[in-house]
């Protein structure tokens, strides 16, 4: 009996104070109708350093690695708000919904295309795009990450169109009209200026898009070795 009353009151419930309200950090290894137990006793018999009233008092929710159902969520909403003073601002979890996951693999995923693209076509895709043709004057390709044109790049390029500033531009030949990177465009000044083998990059110390040699993209954007 002692044994089972040790395992009731293990600490599934820590409770910390912030200047911007309380986080409630719950255990993910224990059954979740202990987690209810404990947090629903806390909370109706609080310590002298939680006040029972006054203003409302944001609460975020921690639960670790534990997948909470909509039901679940809706209980631990229940619970905190018997005490009249909290208020859940939000609930993390650590674990990735089935919908973010896909969107991720999407995002590190290269999609190929063997095309031209013509003076009013438009070219998007999520994540990164190797294009092997030209992009003619007039032509507008985008992507969420890289862009990569095996070929001429005349038309417009926005890599990182979802705000990736890490994104990065590169093509065979560049006289590009314009190149952009997440919000930050290019445009040189010199009409129809000619880049052999060149990369188009976001320069994170003045946050200006810069033209370079391919060689320096091991050294900036590491990351493009998984490549």
């Amino acid at each position: 009996m002692a044994q089972k009353q040790k395992q009731v009151n293990n600490h599934f419930v820590t409770i910390k104070g912030t200047k911007e309200g309380l986080i409630l950090n719950l255990d993910d290894n224990c059954s979740f109708d202990h987690l209810l137990s404990e947090l629903e006793t806390k909370l109706i018999h609080p310590s002298e350093n939680q006040p029972s009233d006054g203003p409302k008092i944001p609460v975020k929710v921690k639960v670790g690695k534990r997948y909470l159902t909509e039901q679940q969520e809706e209980l631990l909403h229940k619970i905190i708000y018997q005490k009249k003073n909290l208020l859940v601002d939000a609930i993390e979890s650590e674990v990735i919904t089935k919908e973010y996951a896909e969107y991720m693999k999407k995002e590190n995923e290269i999609t190929s295309v063997s095309r031209m693209v013509r003076s009013g076509q438009i070219l998007k895709v999520q994540g990164d795009l190797l294009l092997i043709g030209d992009v003619n004057p007039g032509g507008y390709i985008a992507a969420t990450g890289n862009i990569f044109v095996m070929g001429s790049l005349k038309g417009i390029a926005h890599a990182g169109c979802e705000g990736r500033t890490s994104a990065i531009v590169s093509a065979s030949i560049m006289i590009p009209s314009l190149v952009r990177i997440a919000d930050q465009l290019f445009q040189d000044e010199e009409d129809e200026q000619e880049y052999d083998g060149v990369c188009a990059y976001l320069d994170d110390e003045d946050n200006q898009i810069k033209m370079d040699r391919l060689h320096i993209l091991h050294q900036i954007r590491p990351g493009l070795n998984r490549l």
